[in-house]
């Protein structure tokens, strides 16, 4: 995010440097590298975004690498088979049942994919230019307009309950404070999503003034906290410098500044959160000069105020650039006026790349407070970033109370845009102009696929599809245990809705129970002959799930009286690593007549030892209970 864009000024020739030692990745092992450690490929990050690098460098002109060749491992990158990124592609986003981390992933992806967007025109490849373009607009298809977050969406719908300062599985090391201002590619259209400037200044507000505190799981990365802006890692990185977008740089100085002052320090532990990789310096390097990076892949940067009077870099070139600021009229002694190049004055609050390539002096003009008001506040003065050509049309909500039901279930369908009209089916088939309009909320009866998408003029969006599943029993349960709300399953019926899930339990269709056994009673609604009982369990002792000591199982024909019918002990050792599924299946020896029937699982307990979190609670994962 700051760091390769700092080298494209100090260190160039580093910079080739890497883009070909990107070509050399690519042609050995098919991909750019994503983050790489002693020669192997971790994929522990996010998001593709050697693509950033490479066109923030080309677009500066630091070239001499083969395009055809870099170009086609970008596209590579675009459309490699893991992470999601098919479906990212096919349906505009990624939804919490495609991948975790759903929300961060579709926002780096669309940022990634402008950046193909960028070299795509550059390099006169017309028709991939519109193609990236528009999957650059993918973020349009999170943000919800009703609470003006980036929210995770689960099979077509908002993702409920949603609280938009907890840390879960949906973002990566962050919560939708920290990500629903990740637009840096447009941020002309996420203001204009928020209502326009005044709207998304109130928010930018509110960013950093709300409480600190956030919910979930605890995030070693979430530091450094001003509001919700969390320093200490790099998705908040760019966000005191988006009051520039709306005309109100001053706002922005302000914070750099108090992010400079509290956040360093020159002492062992001076950074505030991890240094990733050279991030965190790279953030003081850049702010401390004046200016920072907030959308690589572009060749602008965004103003703040220096901290020195006076900073020369020294260009590879032979030139050099200056930075000049009196140092006594910094801070609450004046205002900044304005800034001039050359001794030209301008009132913008950006300067492009070429001004530092071209060398020269950069001289930053204060004034009495009334005197600066025309730096940066009109909309010529502001930065801008913008997909403006081939605009999307985000794709329906397909709204219901839960992804399964027991008789019937209602479902509505919604747009973000007034005025369209919305086809849908419900055989599982595409909407096309010959489908059925939605006009009002309609009952579905038995399992099925709804899919939505809305036309205007001759343009469509993408579809919305959504599965609809009808209980396979009708049967009522009573939990004696209280799951994790980040682990719901969909609620409590979630382990008898007949809806499993895979070794990725981060999809959300798994219940997790945190120090504590596992019980419930199943009411089966009347007498019947009981045959088998079995659960579901899952272990990922990586990250403390594992797998119950044992399971035993009981009857009742009064659901208060219950009798042992048998137990099953865990054969699988908790140090086993492997990612894991296993069923806890009794055939009882002799059928039983029941009308209840209980289950209880015991909890491995504290995690020993040899594990990293030695002493923190197991989880029980289980995502269906099922009786024979």
């Amino acid at each position: 995010r700051a760091l390769h864009p700092l080298f494209t000024i100090i260190d160039k020739k580093r910079t080739l440097d890497f883009i070909q030692t990107f070509f050399w990745n690519y042609d050995e092992a098919r991909r750019l590298p994503v983050w790489e450690l002693s020669s192997n490929e971790t994929d522990c990050m996010i998001g593709y975004h050697s693509v950033s690098v490479i066109t923030d460098a080309f677009l500066k002109g630091i070239q001499g690498f083969d395009t055809v060749v870099i170009y086609n491992a970008m596209k590579a990158a675009s459309n490699y088979t893991g992470f999601g990124q098919p479906a990212y592609a096919h349906n505009g986003y990624l939804q919490v049942d495609d991948e975790p981390e759903s929300v961060s992933k579709t926002l780096e992806y669309a940022y990634d994919d402008w950046c193909i967007a960028q070299m795509a025109q550059k390099l006169g490849k017309l028709e991939d230019y519109k193609i990236y373009a528009q999957r650059a607009q993918s973020y349009k298809n999170l943000f919800d307009t009703q609470t003006g977050f980036m929210r995770p969406r689960k099979n077509g719908n908002w993702l409920s309950p949603f609280d938009p300062s907890e840390v879960n599985n949906h973002y990566t090391e962050a919560n939708s404070w920290q990500y629903s201002f990740y637009v840096p590619h447009d941020m002309d259209g996420l203001i204009k999503l928020h209502g326009g400037d005044a709207a998304f200044e109130k928010k930018l507000d509110e960013l950093f003034s709300t409480s600190s505190k956030t919910t979930g799981r605890e995030q070693a990365d979430i530091t450094g906290l001003i509001g919700q802006y969390a320093h200490g890692n790099e998705p908040s990185h760019h966000m005191a410098y988006l009051y520039n977008y709306v005309g109100k740089p001053h706002k922005t100085i302000a914070l750099t500044n108090q992010i400079l002052n509290e956040f360093y320090k020159n002492a062992p532990d001076g950074l505030i959160g991890n240094e990733d990789c050279g991030q965190m310096s790279a953030w003081y390097v850049f702010s401390a000069m004046g200016f920072y990076p907030v959308t690589p892949g572009s060749p602008m940067y965004t103003l703040s105020e220096p901290v020195f009077e006076s900073i020369k870099i020294h260009l590879e070139n032979g030139k050099t650039f200056a930075i000049q600021a009196t140092k006594t009229t910094l801070g609450n002694e004046g205002k900044l006026s304005a800034i001039s190049i050359n001794d030209k004055k301008i009132y913008r609050s950006s300067i492009p790349h070429q001004f530092i390539e071209n060398g020269g002096k950069m001289t930053f003009i204060y004034a009495s407070q009334s005197d600066s008001l025309e730096y940066g506040s009109k909309l010529m003065h502001r930065p801008h970033t913008r997909v403006s050509q081939f605009p999307i049309i985000p794709v329906p909500v397909i709204a219901s109370a839960s992804k399964s039901f027991k008789n019937k279930q209602e479902i509505s369908i919604s747009s973000t845009q007034a005025n369209v009209n919305i086809a849908y089916t419900t055989d599982g088939s595409e909407p096309t102009t010959k489908s059925p309009l939605y006009f009002k909320p309609f009952i579905i009866e038995n399992s099925c696929t709804v899919k939505a998408k809305i036309f205007l003029n001759k343009d469509s969006s993408k579809t919305t599809t959504a599965h609809f599943y009808k209980m396979p029993h009708n049967w009522k349960i009573a939990l004696n245990c209280k799951y994790n709300p980040q682990y719901s399953a969909g609620g409590p019926e979630g382990i008898i809705d007949g809806i499993y899930g895979d070794v990725n339990w981060r999809k959300g269709e798994w219940q997790g129970y945190q120090g504590q056994d596992f019980e419930v009673i199943v009411d089966l609604g009347k007498e019947q002959t009981v045959s088998i009982v079995a659960g579901n369990y899952l272990q990922d002792t990586r990250a403390w799930i594992v797998l119950p000591t044992e399971v035993e199982y009981f009857v009742s024909k009064d659901g208060k009286k219950f009798t042992s019918i048998g137990k099953i002990s865990n054969p699988v050792p908790a140090s086993d690593y492997t990612l894991q599924l296993k069923k806890f299946e009794y055939h009882l020896p002799k059928p039983q007549n029941a009308r209840y029937v209980k289950f209880k699982a015991k909890n491995f307990g504290k995690l020993p030892d040899w594990h990293l979190g030695a002493g923190g609670e197991a989880f029980i994962f289980i995502d269906e209970i099922e009786v024979k």
